[in-house]
């Protein structure tokens, strides 16, 4: 088990003019009223603590009033944003119930509570200081995993949708223990795949409070998936290792899960397929990931010392000499990319 941690506080990298471009291609970018620096004039805070009063290290801000009014409805429009185009013809009927501001990390988010006052249904959002790192990393995630990514992006401003999910750490102090051997099983099967996509992808620092278990059910089984929710260290880290969520001792307990529901011949047979699904989703978005990829090689996105150290890691791995060739952190994703083209297919009769 890796004791190599992220290196923190990461550098804030901004967004260039062709991360901005690809961005507009893709309708990522949008307009509003508020940004991030304005969500930091609150005039007090107090913790949040969850059901069992442990500080979440999240706490709740407050503005003055005359303050407030404006930040609410411009909260409410971003919402709309998200999830109807900016159709605002129902937001009277949409209230922000809080706004949270989290001291801890690197992307230091505020998270936003909207409710729909006709039902109380609800959900959430962030908004974060825009990070090239962070954005590729929802690109990425988008393109290569099965799962869909909501975010938008003006000036320096980031809105991300709420993933929603169980954050592992938690799941393993409370809903693991309520697990059937059948689960774990399926619950290995499925970080032997989020380790393959990290690793890939080059993710890093997949510790358990970084990514969520979404449980739902099947017929008459319940399953699992596993997704990211943090993506500040994206082609940040020079070591190979930590683009390993399995290294992690957080992970300690989704390994020995592995290790024991699994044998080798299993864990290879989901590390395969996993791959072969990859290069479905890399040619169903090639023109996409191309566009991407472009981007990602004219951002710097690490010190030069991460791209040196992690180039030879992943030649010494791989032996594939086009990763020595590599001078950024966007083509050694585009060498990694490209490797695994070359080297696994996947059956058609999967899908």
């Amino acid at each position: 088990m890796s004791d190599n941690k992220p290196q923190f506080k990461k550098e804030n990298y901004p967004i260039n003019e062709e991360l901005r471009s690809y961005l507009e291609k893709y309708k990522r970018l949008t307009r509003i009223n508020i940004f991030y620096d304005d969500l930091l004039r609150f005039q007090g805070a107090i913790s949040v603590f969850d059901k069992d009063d442990k500080d979440t290290l999240w706490v709740r801000v407050y503005y003055n009033e005359f303050e407030k009014v404006e930040i609410d409805n411009s909260l409410k429009k971003i919402y709309t944003l998200l999830h109807s185009d900016g159709d605002i013809k129902n937001i009277q009927f949409l209230n922000v119930d809080y706004i949270d501001f989290c001291t801890f990390g690197n992307s230091q988010p505020f998270r936003i509570k909207i409710r729909n006052i006709l039902n109380d249904n609800y959900t959430h959002f962030y908004i974060k200081k825009a990070d090239a790192s962070r954005v590729f990393g929802l690109e990425l995630e988008h393109i290569l995993s099965p799962n869909r990514i909501n975010f938008l992006v003006f000036g320096d401003t980031l809105i991300e949708e709420h993933i929603l999910g169980i954050p592992g750490d938690i799941f393993l102090e409370n809903n693991l223990k309520n697990c059937s051997e059948l689960e774990k099983a399926q619950i290995a099967k499925e970080f032997v795949k989020f380790n393959e996509r990290c690793t890939i992808g080059l993710l890093g620092d997949m510790r358990a409070y970084n990514f969520v278990i979404v449980p739902f059910y099947d017929f008459d089984q319940r399953v699992f998936r596993i997704r990211a929710i943090d993506f500040d260290q994206q082609c940040y880290e020079g070591s190979f290792k930590l683009y390993k969520p399995h290294l992690f001792k957080e992970n300690f307990l989704f390994n020995k899960l592995v290790l024991d529901k699994l044998n080798q011949d299993a864990i290879e047979q989901y590390q395969n397929e996993e791959r072969s699904i990859l290069v479905k989703r890399l040619l169903d978005s090639e023109i996409r990931l191309n566009d991407l990829l472009e981007a990602m090689k004219s951002t710097k996105l690490a010190p030069q010392s991460h791209i040196e150290q992690l180039r030879e890691e992943i030649y010494d791995y791989t032996f594939d000499l086009e990763f020595k060739k590599a001078d950024s952190m966007g083509e050694i994703v585009e060498v990694a990319l490209n490797f695994m083209k070359r080297n696994f297919k996947f059956d058609e009769n999967d899908f």
